[in-house]
């Protein structure tokens, strides 16, 4: 390995393992360098590797078209002592895949996500004959159909996985809803934010316990003419019917984060900038 390749090398942590769509964004993303996969089994360890310098970063989904807001996420992001540096989406297809040589006919079993076998189920009505069976992760379906040799099991999962692990791929984008993305963060060490690092903006804060507060909060960025991207709540535990909220926003422009910042502070509790980032492409 020449010095060249180990700087242009990126350890980034993901939830699942090689060949998963949290792998093939993390590659999109980071198109210009040598990404180098650290694999967890939970958003938390991941969270908790980069925290340990195990990874430079993370890629964390966020959100996804169908399955809406990942909640655990947003809380393991307002615990950690991580910010946001970057954001990616995401097309979800779903594709099937087996060894070798093997036509669709010849499958009695198919290994995936039970989330990604439910947005394939239309397309398996055509085949009776095959068994969905569920497992922990799309990418380590694909290397559980590789590993057994048997000629009679696919796996539904990305590209990536057929490539990594030597299969063919029988039918391309056989997900029901073509219309299926994920949003994934990316997620780095240190709370510090640069407020020039981006036109996006992503914070939490809760509101006093009264009527009102949070209209307040809005009436404010809407004078503003913020670009309102996301809100999201999740109830304050130990603290009964409070809720700390999660907005994401575009300045476009018209006010500067600091500026943001200094009209919602007064009428808000607990503010926290997660991240200024470059907003990312939408498909």
């Amino acid at each position: 390995m020449t010095s060249t390749t180990a700087t242009r090398q990126l350890r980034v942590s993901i939830q699942g393992y090689a060949g998963a769509f949290h792998e093939a964004a993390a590659r999109m993303h980071f198109s210009e360098r040598e990404v180098v996969t650290v694999p967890g089994h939970t958003f938390a360890e991941v969270v908790d590797q980069v925290e340990r310098g195990e990874s430079e970063v993370a890629l964390m989904a966020i959100e996804n078209t169908l399955a809406g807001s990942l909640m655990e996420n947003y809380d393991l992001l307002q615990r950690s002592q991580l910010r946001i540096t970057g954001e990616v989406y995401l097309r979800i297809r779903q594709n099937l895949m087996a060894l070798p040589g093997v036509a669709i006919e010849e499958l009695r079993e198919v290994y995936s996500h039970p989330i990604a076998l439910m947005q394939v189920r239309e397309f398996f009505k055509a085949w009776p004959r095959i068994k969905l069976v569920e497992s922990a992760d799309t990418a380590l379906s694909a290397r559980h159909v590789m590993e057994c040799n048997d000629r009679t099991r696919g796996a539904v999962a990305h590209t990536l996985a057929a490539e990594l692990y030597g299969l063919d791929i029988l039918a391309q984008g056989i997900e029901t809803n073509k219309l299926n993305h994920t949003r994934f963060l990316v997620l780095e060490r240190g709370r510090e934010v640069e407020y020039e690092a981006g036109d996006k903006v992503s914070m939490s804060f809760s509101v006093s316990h009264e009527a009102g507060s949070l209209s307040r909060v809005l009436m404010v960025l809407d004078a503003y003419k913020i670009n309102l991207t996301k809100i999201q709540s999740t109830p304050i535990v130990g603290r009964p019917w409070q809720y700390r909220f999660y907005v994401d926003f575009l300045l476009n422009g018209h006010i500067t984060v600091a500026e943001a910042l200094a009209g919602i502070q007064p009428i808000t509790q607990e503010l926290r900038i997660l991240g200024v980032y470059p907003a990312g492409e939408k498909p």
